[in-house]
């Protein structure tokens, strides 16, 4: 038998290779290429494979990439306001009524001889500077509309404050008045543009005391702005030391604005259609931000969201020519000059459609029928009475046969009642507190004195009693709430476990199961949510990013289609102006927001919950009734009733989805006037968010021996001590207990607890249930405005 053949070993790579021994000779370099016989080192292929790089690459490659960043850097700023982009857009804002923007302007326009003065129809003043070679857009909103300076403040490049110096330094108030300092703290909490300050009337004041009185007016400058340098305006050579500013500054960056395509209206035209009360709006202006793409939505403040038809490229009518010096204008009759950018195209347009349309028979075995129904609605409306001797017990009164009973319509107090409970009123306990105080204070009729004197009665008719009344019910209300935070009176006339049947007990508030999608509101089927909100976001500004269209810089005009003819006259009437931005994708959408808000010092009494507000989220602005609920972690929030001043809370509401970042501006209506109340920003477009509604039920130790106590005053009967037996209990000094059974029939119950009980101390129930805001969501447009103005 021949003998078979030895396989040879072959190391692989990662064969381990010890250290020789030092003999202390010198290996050549082709002695080592013998001795490895063509391997390679682990740690070369690996450094190969993942392409590391030397330290030389390394130098060169950073040197590349910082590079790459100074030249885009440059280039951005090079494009604003250059001679073919699109020019700054300033938005002049005196902080004192009593200041004239206009001859601000008209200095401006007058410091350099060079300069080239042209206007739009909707009082734009375009200024081109060859020196600097830029162009400026100088815009003036009105003073009496504070939304139209916000509306231009949203897309504009910079703001130029004025601030008089002839208006005395005596008195502080006097150089920025009330209304700049609302103007002040509004503009900068939806996100103010690059600011610059501009003092004006400078030599009006003694030369001996200029410097002092610059010095002073920096200060008062600094509250608001620390890092601004105020600039002096009055002469020609302080003018264009101010355009030197403004081409030169650093621009500040507005994430919710810079991310959108955004676009003032200088020439706007109304076009109507051949049938009907629509019409077509044509928008032209300097288009800035992000590409508009014809085929997505845009929103225009006042008047609501629209879709578009078309996008031209007119010539640009302010455009500077180099060789003659002038200005470019281009006639209404040459339509050889104006191209067709981009036209809709109906199966890409996203729709107007903002709200989901239920199925009814979605998960439903059956369905009653209309004779069903109407039979119901009937037998709710009627309630049967029972004719019983006095002092019989209900007990006592089921043995009485149900052919003597009657029928009788429910009072409306009953179907109110049943109302707000369908809702979940968050102020039914407090309304329960104090029915009695209420009911003893209807007793009694208002009376006034004959004899009054007549500065008296002209005060008295400025004054609203009712108002007043109101406001101090709601201060008594949110005081209690404070100081005995959620509790509430047992009632005696109904059984506890019918009014607090919808309510549940929690082991711990905070690490308790709830499931969201339990029993959730017939509206939860109107609105739209995202499988995945951050993903969703993500891939949104991804796209915005590759879109086609109309690029930043060009001068377009935008055709915005099915725009009410009346809703435009009225929008005229206010000279506000007109600004377009873009929308992203959804954006149009009903879903549940969730803002955080702070209280501002404007307005000091407490906010009732579902109270009628106005909200400015971002860029839209609308009407709704929000609720409140703590801003803390974890999947449970707590509900709040009042909205205190000096707080932080949460608002939640329905409203059309919007992607964070977005500041939220907050204002309620006070005689006639909108005033800020709080400032924020957008959270979160999550209807998964449980805000928890929370009720204390309060009882009294009557008996105390050791660690158990005869508890009374909770509850007062025995069935409602049995059905919430399972619930935990605890008390206001830091004890905790169970309730072990009741003692007669008069709601006294054996409770006990972890230690020895005080006398004085208060034993407390918890029961929570889940709230949702009520579909209350209305467009702050034109009519709305002017609907409020008048009541």
């Amino acid at each position: 038998m021949a003998l078979e053949k030895a396989v040879a070993h072959r190391p692989g790579a990662f064969k381990q290779s010890n250290k020789e021994h030092k003999h202390g000779r010198h290996r050549s370099k082709g002695s080592i290429s013998i001795s490895s016989k063509g391997k390679v080192s682990v740690k070369k292929l690996s450094k190969r494979n993942k392409r590391e790089l030397n330290r030389d690459q390394r130098r060169n490659q950073a040197m590349q990439i910082r590079q790459s960043k100074r030249d885009e850097v440059l280039a951005k700023k090079r494009s604003l306001g250059g001679m073919d982009f699109a020019p700054f857009l300033v938005c002049v804002v005196p902080l004192n009524k009593d200041i004239d923007p206009n001859t601000a302007l008209t200095l401006l326009c007058q410091c350099d001889q060079e300069a080239i003065v042209s206007k739009s129809s909707a009082n734009v003043t375009h200024i081109s500077v060859p020196r600097f070679k830029q162009r400026f857009s100088f815009v003036v909103p009105e003073r009496e509309h504070d939304f139209a300076i916000l509306d231009t403040l949203k897309v504009a490049d910079t703001v130029l404050f004025l601030i008089s110096a002839a208006t005395g330094i005596e008195n502080n108030e006097a150089i920025i008045d009330k209304w700049g300092n609302s103007i002040l703290s509004t503009s900068f909490a939806q996100g103010s543009p690059t600011p610059l300050v501009v003092i004006t009337d400078l030599e009006s004041v003694v030369p001996k005391k200029r410097n002092e009185h610059k010095q002073q007016i920096q200060k008062i400058v600094n509250k608001w702005l620390p890092e601004e340098k105020v600039m002096v305006m009055d002469k020609n050579v302080d003018g264009v030391n101010v355009l030197r500013k403004i081409g030169n500054q650093k621009r500040k960056s507005i994430l919710y604005r810079d991310r959108r395509p955004h676009m003032f209206g200088e020439e706007v035209e109304f076009v109507a259609d051949t049938e009907g009360t629509l019409g077509t709006l044509k928008i032209s202006g300097y288009l800035r931000g992000t590409a508009l793409s014809v085929n997505q939505l845009i929103h225009i403040p006042g008047l609501g969201d629209f879709q578009m038809t078309q996008i031209d490229a007119p010539n640009d009518p302010h455009k500077f020519d180099k060789k003659n010096k002038d200005v470019n204008t281009m006639d209404s009759d040459d339509v050889s000059l104006i191209r067709v950018l981009e036209r809709c195209d109906p199966s890409k347009q996203e729709s107007l459609e903002s709200e989901n349309i239920p199925d009814p028979m979605d998960a439903e075995q059956t369905w009653p029928t209309q004779e069903e129904m109407e039979t119901a609605e009937k037998e709710q409306k009627l309630k049967k009475v029972k004719k019983v001797p006095k002092g019989w017990s209900d007990y006592q009164a089921a043995w009485i046969p149900d052919d003597d009973t009657e029928f009788q319509q429910d009072q409306s107090d009953n179907d109110d009642q049943d109302l707000n409970d369908e809702f979940m009123d968050a102020m039914s306990e407090v309304i329960s507190e104090n029915s009695e105080a209420d009911n003893g204070d209807q007793d009694f009729a208002s009376v006034t004195e004959s004899e009054v004197a007549v500065n008296d009665e002209k005060y008295d008719k400025d004054i609203d009693v009712f108002a007043e009344m109101e406001e101090l019910d709601k201060i008594k209300a949110a005081k209690s709430d404070k100081e005995f935070p959620d509790e509430i009176d047992t009632p005696k006339e109904t059984p506890s476990r019918v009014r607090f049947q919808k309510y549940r007990g929690l082991e711990s508030f905070r690490t308790s199961p709830w499931d969201p999608k339990e029993n959730l509101p017939s509206d939860y089927a109107r609105i739209f949510q995202f499988q995945n909100f951050d993903r969703t976001k993500k891939r949104v500004m991804s796209d915005q990013e590759d879109k086609d269209g109309a690029l930043p810089g060009w001068y377009i005009t935008v055709y915005v289609k099915h725009v009410s003819h009346l809703l435009w006259e009225n929008f005229k009437q206010t000279n506000a102006p007109v600004t377009l931005i873009g929308m992203f994708p959804h954006e149009h959408k009903m879903s549940v927001l969730n803002v955080v808000l702070r209280r501002t010092q404007n307005y000091n009494l407490p906010i009732k919950s579902k109270e009628r507000l106005v909200f400015q989220c971002g860029y839209r602005r609308f009407i709704t009734n929000p609720i409140f609920s703590s801003h803390t972690n974890g999947q449970k929030h707590k509900f709040e009733r009042f909205f205190q001043p000096d707080s932080t809370m949460v608002a939640t509401f329905y409203a059309p989805i919007q992607f964070p970042p977005a500041p939220v501006l907050c204002y309620k209506e006070i005689n006639n006037k909108l005033v800020l109340v709080a400032n924020g920003s957008l959270l979160s477009c999550n209807p998964n968010r449980m805000v928890i509604k929370r009720i204390v039920l309060s009882g009294y130790p009557f008996k105390i021996h050791k660690k158990s106590a005869v508890i009374r005053f909770m509850f007062f009967n025995r069935e409602d001590i049995v059905y919430f037996k399972p619930i935990k209990l605890r008390t206001k000094m830091g004890r905790s207990g169970h309730i072990k059974e009741p003692l007669g029939t008069h709601g006294h119950m054996k409770c006990i607890f972890d230690g020895h009980l005080n006398s004085q101390d208060t034993v407390l129930l918890n029961l929570y249930k889940r709230i949702f805001p009520k579909w209350t969501y209305q467009d702050f447009i034109v009519s709305c405005f002017n609907e409020n103005m008048e009541n």
